[in-house]
């Protein structure tokens, strides 16, 4: 990595990401902007979209603290871009920027390139790099950009040395602010969110994509009869489809769309059990968010899902299998509604803590500028 930094040597970090949509990992940038030590020396552009737009489709970005910048980047190739980025991090004093997935990593790296700015890159994601066409494009970038290789889950630093061994990353666990998710009233929290007091209710939040496998919690859910309801918080393409096929499931009664919902700790608080049914994940934070609320989680098993989970809570179950699935929810739900004092905060205080994960970045970010 060049080190030929101004000399100012206390990091103005900029967090480039493709698009700030709302999701983990744009949480996990305006986490490390608005909670870091100095969050006026950090600033994030998005790639992707313009301002009315982002924040038309996302309120919460109205409330940050610090500098939001978005470069309106078109499909496909777009050369002119690292230029544009380039002059925007001189403008602003940048000399490190944290970059998070492909597009990011290129476009961000060769501006930091060519103005000898320290690159620190995560990725978040295992499964990507199965591709044999991503994995050459990342391969070549972490090849000539040369950033020190960050990976947010174990797991997910195993698939990037199998695959590119002379990357070497290091492992910083994704954090969350365990201030701003805690245990709640249930019953104040259902009433907000205008939920049905006194059932049994799981709950899943995440885009409604392809890939987070929504249609799989939903066969699942349909073996399980009663009083028993599901919320849903999220928004995507696939809306209609899903509420289409809750209907054709005769469970639609029992199957509430939340859409955006911008008070998360309220949504892990008023369900009884929290469940993920993704086909493929990265470190997800929206366990950790769960189970600071001391809400227990069900997960496949598909990328660094089992790094988040407590021991001796929830369940870990095969991706993809409907049966296991409806399985594991009837009894952890049944478990949770019986021992209302479980307790999983512990855990993701201790291992999962925002706090700790930007010390730990912050610690890099100074280590490459020394």
């Amino acid at each position: 990595m060049n080190k030929d930094v101004s000399d100012n040597r206390e990091p103005v970090v900029a967090q480039i990401v493709q698009h700030l949509s709302p999701g983990g990992i744009e949480t996990m940038a305006l986490d490390l902007q608005s909670r870091a030590s100095n969050p006026d020396n950090v600033i994030i552009v998005s790639l992707e979209g313009s301002a009315d737009e982002m924040y038309q489709s996302w309120p919460r970005l109205k409330q940050v603290p610090g500098k939001i910048f978005f470069l309106g980047k078109k499909s496909g190739l777009r050369p002119s871009l690292v230029l544009k980025l380039r002059q925007l991090l001189k403008a602003e004093g940048v000399n490190t920027i944290h970059t998070h997935h492909v597009g990011p990593l290129l476009y961000g790296g060769m501006a930091a390139r060519t103005g000898s700015l320290v690159h620190i890159h995560t990725e978040h994601d295992a499964w990507h790099l199965d591709d044999p066409k991503r994995r050459k494009l990342v391969s070549h970038c972490f090849r000539w950009l040369q950033p020190a290789v960050v990976a947010d889950a174990q797991l997910v630093a195993d698939s990037v040395l199998r695959h590119i061994p002379y990357a070497k990353p290091r492992v910083i666990p994704n954090g969350i602010d365990t201030d701003r998710f805690q245990p709640g009233d249930a019953h104040a929290s259902r009433q907000a969110l205008g939920l049905p007091d006194e059932v049994p209710l799981i709950g899943c939040a995440a885009r409604l994509t392809e890939v987070k496998g929504h249609n799989l919690l939903l066969d699942a859910f349909a073996g399980i009869k009663g009083e028993t309801h599901l919320a849903l918080a999220g928004v995507g393409p696939l809306e209609s489809d899903l509420k289409a096929q809750a209907e054709k499931l005769e469970i639609s009664d029992r199957v509430h769309f939340l859409g955006l919902v911008e008070n998360m700790p309220l949504f892990h608080q008023a369900i009884d059990l929290f469940c993920l049914s993704s086909k493929m994940e990265g470190m997800p934070l929206s366990p950790l968010e769960s189970q600071a609320c001391n809400t227990p989680v069900v997960l496949p098993d598909v990328g660094g899902c089992s790094e988040t989970l407590a021991p001796g809570a929830g369940a870990l179950v095969p991706a993809g299998d409907i049966q296991a699935l409806q399985q594991a929810l009837s009894a952890q739900l049944a478990h949770a509604r019986n021992n209302p004092n479980i307790n999983t905060r512990d855990f993701v205080l201790k291992y999962a803590n925002l706090t700790h994960m930007i010390q730990q970045y912050e610690a890099l970010y100074r280590e490459f500028l020394e």
